[in-house]
């Protein structure tokens, strides 16, 4: 249980890096439309790995940063056609889909590919909504999984806050 949160913990810390100047999904993808996405998938990768092989704060958090490196660079092989699909998929999974079904976009142009899949909805103390999600994207046959948490803005607007 300590271990658990102490990858949590972690991990956190490592995506507030490629996530810090995010407001709302549709600028995540527009301020750095290619590589946010893989910078951000990777450093969630590089995180769970590391802590799954058991690895403490320090390699957590190496992974986190390497992984985030290796991620923005498949990142910068999406297009813009890739993004503005992505988002849509996102917006589509937190408004419309129940937990467990996945939202999917997919470019016949580059070939890549990715799902967004909410995985729990609760309501905070001040009545905002926040989704749990896995997002997964294939770029150039190579695919990355990441964690994170999104809540609903008083203009009705996805935020990713973790």
């Amino acid at each position: 249980m300590a271990l658990r949160r102490k990858s949590a913990l972690a991990l956190s810390v490592a995506l507030l890096v490629p996530l810090s100047s995010c407001t709302t999904m549709q600028e995540t993808y527009e301020e750095n439309p290619k590589a946010v996405l893989g910078a951000a998938l990777g450093t969630a990768a590089g995180a769970g790995i590391a802590a799954a092989a058991g690895g403490g704060a320090g390699w957590i958090v190496g992974g986190a940063l390497m992984g985030g490196l290796l991620g923005g660079a498949i990142g910068n092989r999406l297009d813009a056609r890739d993004k503005r699909l992505a988002t849509e998929a996102a917006q589509q999974a937190f408004e419309q889909n129940r937990a467990g079904q996945a939202a999917v976009w997919s470019n016949p142009d580059s070939g890549n590919s990715g799902s967004v899949t909410p995985t729990r909805t609760y309501q905070l103390a001040n009545g905002q909504y926040c989704r749990e999600y896995k997002q997964t994207v294939v770029v150039g046959g190579e695919r990355q999984q990441a964690y994170g948490t999104a809540c609903r803005q008083a203009d009705g607007s996805w935020r990713v806050q973790s």
